[in-house]
């Protein structure tokens, strides 16, 4: 989000020069800067005890390729609880373990995704609302169901990558 106008007292913004940072959209009323904003977000690559990962199809995302778990953040919600969230409301699974792997700018939606691995028992699936349907992948072949180069597609590979040092 980029701000034109105070959201604290509306007045319009100046350019002020703010240390190293350059100019910066300014308050002179609040005397405060307004950096641009971003909003926070989960993605996690869950994989059960067969090396399978579980990928989504959502279609307001893609109507051919698979997704993996992904979900906003909530305020006073933790990047770890919302992975746990979002896997039991997207599938209706509850993870059994979790390891924060790296974080990845997505600029078309002004977003900071903040990727994760989970392990997880596998059992059917319980579908949300928002998920059109859902299969447990081998972990080898979920590359090729995602988006090449997108950040599912750069999640679950280095999950790959990890597994084989």
């Amino acid at each position: 989000m980029h701000f034109t106008y105070c959201p604290h007292c509306g007045r319009k913004l100046v350019q002020k020069e703010i240390g190293d940072e350059g100019r910066i959209p300014y308050c002179e009323g609040c005397k405060i800067p307004l950096w641009d904003m971003f909003t926070t977000s989960v993605i996690c690559a869950v994989v059960n005890e067969e090396d399978e990962v579980a990928l989504l199809r959502q279609t307001y995302v893609s109507a051919t390729k698979y997704v993996c778990i992904a979900g906003i953040m909530k305020l006073g919600e933790s990047a770890e609880d919302t992975v746990a969230r979002e896997v039991k409301e997207e599938i209706g699974i509850d993870i059994t373990s979790l390891k924060y792997l790296r974080s990845y700018a997505y600029e078309k939606k002004e977003m900071l995704m903040l990727g994760f691995y989970a392990t997880a028992k596998k059992k059917e699936f319980t579908l949300s609302g928002e998920v059109d349907a859902a299969a447990w992948v081998p972990l080898l072949e979920a590359p090729a169901k995602l988006r090449e180069g997108s950040i599912a597609w750069q999640l679950v590979s280095g999950v790959i990558a990890g597994r084989r040092k």
